[in-house]
Order: structure tokens, then C-alpha cells, then sequence
């Protein structure tokens, strides 16, 4: 049988699990070494990898709560940090933490945030101080996640996509982006951009609103918003998100980026 095929069956009867137990431990090294990857883009669309979720799930069941010295830090936990930084060309700041598992590729700046397991993070990605990427989050290149930002994780269900950040984009501080939402190349996430896959997301620029749920389009500067809605006690303010302008097409994304920022007078 092969690797797939063992891990599908000891996640459908827990009683062959120790039948899948090398084939657990291979899957999730060759997610630390980025040879596996939980979703990726299949013919531009985002396919999830079921099994490599279960895998994942099957490897709590396999592990012990082990302590985990780093120099003066301690941690008691099933999952190891990640290690050979220098060897993959990483910079982690303490106490900013990769968990085994996750793949960074080289260039990827980690401040005192997190990354989890079965995450993804491109070359030239900063994840900032006390960011967060959640377990199975794809992270494309050349992201800025602010501080503060929140990328929700996702394992259960099994065929549920986890978010995704593609390349170029900007999320800024205090952002939260959850439950499988695409935010697309190059888009622009003002201050306090909360993202859930049911968060109206309404572009304005037109004539008339055209409203998205669950993906931010590529380019797109969105900003924190209210619109009204009527219950038969009142009217209140729910949440959704704005998209405000788009990101002008340059070769110079910094540049753009900026220019975005300053026209759009967004917060970040």
C-alpha cells in the first residue's frame, strides 16, 4: 500500500494506526521539507489534500507531550520546533516560533509570531511581531503580515480549505483572515480587516456594489466596514469589509504598494 492509501486507512479505523506509523512520520518530514504541500494550485485552482490533513491528525495520536528545551525557553508539547534554520535559510527572532512540520522557504523573516504545522510561507514573507499562521495556511511570496495579524488554521474538516494569502499581498496589523478565505495576488488589507468565509466583502468602486464572500480579488484595497441591517428590534451595524480601489500594475510592488497606501489613505 502506499503512503497515502495507509494513512487513509488508519484515519477511517484508528485500529491500523500503528500500520500507518512510518508512513505518518514520512508525510509530515516531507511537509517540514516542503515536499508535500496540504493545498495547491491545481490548473489556478486551490485543491486541498485530504490526506495529508489526516496524516497530520494521525500524528497526535502517535506522539507524547515531551519537554522541549531552547536555551533558557521551555516547552511541553507532542510537536517539536523546527530546526536547522540557518541549513533552510530562515531568520527566526525570539521567541517567534516554527512548529516541525511547517515549511518556510529560504528568505522567509519569522518576528516573535508563530507558524503551525502543515503551514506554507514563501521566500521574501515577513511574518510580523506576534503574527500568527495557522496550521495548513498557505502563504505565497513576498507577503507582509503585519503585527498582530491572525491566519485562522484549519484541519476539520477534512476537505474545508485553509486560507490562503497569495503572492504580493498585504495584511495589515490587527487583520484577521479565517475559515478558508482567498485573499488573492496582490491585495491590500487595511487595519483590522476581519475575514470570515460569510464576511461580505462589497466593492464600491463601480456604479454599482458588486459583493464577494470568502475571496478578496486580486489587487483589491480593502478597508473595515458596517453596513446596516434590520432586526425587529432595531437596526444594527454588522461587519463587513470594503473594497475601496485597486493596486496599480507596476514592476515595482513597493512602489505600488505605497502608492496604494497613500492614495487610498489606508490604514495599516
Amino acid at each position: 500500500m502506499s503512503a497515502r492509501e495507509l494513512i487513509e486507512a488508519a484515519y477511517a479505523d484508528h485500529e491500523r494506526l500503528e500500520d500507518a506509523r512510518v508512513a505518518v512520520f514520512d508525510t509530515i518530514e516531507s511537509l517540514d521539507k516542503g515536499r508535500l504541500r496540504v493545498a495547491e494550485k491545481v490548473e489556478g485552482e486551490w485543491a486541498v489534500n485530504e490526506w495529508i490533513k489526516q496524516a497530520i491528525l494521525l500524528y497526535f495520536g502517535l506522539t507524547e507531550v515531551e519537554v522541549v528545551q531552547s536555551g533558557p525557553l521551555q516547552y511541553h508539547d507532542k510537536i517539536p520546533t523546527k530546526q536547522n534554520l540557518a541549513e533552510a535559510g530562515i531568520r527566526v527572532v525570539p521567541p517567534g516560533t516554527v512548529r516541525y512540520g511547517a515549511f518556510c522557504e529560504p528568505g522567509v523573516i519569522v518576528m516573535p509570531g508563530y507558524v503551525n504545522i502543515g503551514a506554507y510561507v514563501g521566500t521574501g514573507t515577513m511574518v510580523d511581531t506576534w503574527a500568527t499562521v495557522g496550521s495548513c495556511a498557505q502563504i505565497g511570496k513576498g507577503v507582509h503580515l503585519s503585527g498582530g495579524v491572525g491566519i485562522g488554521g484549519v484541519l476539520e474538516p477534512l476537505n474545508a480549505r485553509p486560507v490562503i494569502v497569495e503572492e504580493g499581498a498585504f495584511i495589515g496589523s490587527r487583520c484577521i483572515v479565517t475559515e478558508g478565505t482567498l485573499v488573492e495576488e496582490g491585495a491590500v488589507l487595511a487595519a483590522n480587516v476581519s475575514l470570515t468565509k460569510s464576511t461580505p466583502i462589497i466593492d464600491i468602486t463601480g456604479e454599482e456594489p458588486v459583493e464577494y464572500r470568502g475571496r478578496v480579488p486580486a489587487r483589491s484595497v480593502v478597508v473595515p466596514g458596517t453596513r446596516p441591517k434590520e432586526f425587529p428590534g432595531g437596526t444594527a451595524q454588522l461587519a463587513c469589509a470594503y473594497i475601496i480601489g485597486q493596486r496599480k500594475a507596476s514592476t515595482d510592488e513597493r512602489t505600488s504598494l505605497n502608492d496604494a497606501l497613500r492614495e487610498f489613505e489606508v490604514s495599516i
